[in-house]
């Protein structure tokens, strides 16, 4: 019998869901008012209620895009960056790896199985893409 994946299947990923409704629920907004202000900057694009009710409520949603995103990040005060790296592990199953001079992010599937001398190696190769500012 083949071992069993440890790390959490896209149907037990909330990060994203948990983040939104955190979000909202520290702005006090309902729903409704929360939504109001999901618009995006650029575009002009909106988040629609229904939509974030049944993210919030653990229903299937369709994965945001990059203006919904930045929709939300207005509503709810929260960095851009943030809200995909959320995304990015509740919808695709992965996770950011930063590289030590905090200038760049890798997406990886399964993180967890990476050792601490492979985490070292990924942000090290990281930092030659992607230098600090001032090297």
């Amino acid at each position: 019998m083949a071992a069993q994946d440890p790390s959490p299947t896209d149907d037990q990923r909330t990060q994203f869901r948990d983040l939104i409704r955190e979000l909202r629920q520290q702005s006090g907004l309902s729903l409704v008012r929360f939504a109001e202000r999901a618009v995006d900057p650029l575009t002009k694009t909106t988040v629609k209620p229904g939509w974030i009710h049944r993210l919030e409520s653990g229903e299937p949603v369709t994965p945001p895009q990059l203006p919904e995103l930045r929709a939300l990040a207005e509503a709810g005060g929260c960095d851009l960056e943030i809200l995909q790296d959320a995304a990015s592990a509740q919808f695709h199953g992965v996770d950011p790896v930063y590289s030590a001079s905090g200038e760049a992010r890798a997406f990886v599937r399964k993180t967890e199985r990476l050792t601490p001398k492979q985490r070292a190696q990924l942000q090290a190769f990281l930092d030659t893409i992607v230098p600090a500012e001032g090297e």
